[in-house]
């Protein structure tokens, strides 16, 4: 009992000096702690992106339902996503239906050379679903390898099923 006596009146001693906070002298919540980063997802999107770029792009071999997607080296993710999703409103089109391949080629290359020069940042271009051709589409081979070679292209995309689906892609320019 002592002991406790003892402990009370060191206890005291210890404390005589400590007073109640006000209202005004309390500590601040620390900040929240930021939302963790999935870095191996981020790696595992970017490898994708990487293989798809060094995949031979002459292949005529694609399918009718096969989507595109390809998105320039050092370009955000966001950025093909936001594409995709349609963020970026369709500003002209090309329909490349009945073109030979030579003069889906030149078109093309007027088309966006047109866009670049009045600024425009998202195109679709339609290459249509190959059902006209008696093996796989021609065309959305040939327009994937096109895209692919032009610097002012930063990312294309299928478009969403009400823009034309796998019978069209959504191009993303570079700005002016």
């Amino acid at each position: 009992m002592g002991d406790n006596r003892r402990g009370q009146k060191l206890f005291r001693e210890h404390m005589r000096d400590v007073r109640r906070l006000t209202d005004s002298e309390h500590r601040a919540p620390e900040k929240p702690r930021p939302e963790p980063v999935a870095h191996q997802r981020k790696a595992d999107q970017q490898a994708v992106l990487e293989e798809l770029a060094r995949a031979d792009p002459s292949r005529d071999d694609i399918e009718t339902g096969e989507e595109l997607a390809w998105c320039r080296p050092g370009l955000q993710l966001r950025e093909l996503r936001r594409l995709r999703r349609g963020y970026f409103s369709i500003q002209e089109e090309l329909d490349l239906h009945g073109y030979i391949v030579r003069e889906a080629h030149a078109r093309l290359a007027e088309f966006l050379d047109a866009a670049l020069q009045r600024g425009l940042r998202c195109v679709r271009v339609i290459h249509g679903k190959g059902r006209g051709s008696p093996g796989p589409p021609v065309l959305k081979g040939k327009v994937d390898h096109w895209l692919r070679q032009r610097d002012s292209v930063l990312a294309f995309t299928s478009a969403p099923p009400k823009e034309g689906g796998t019978g069209a892609v959504l191009v993303l320019l570079r700005a002016r």
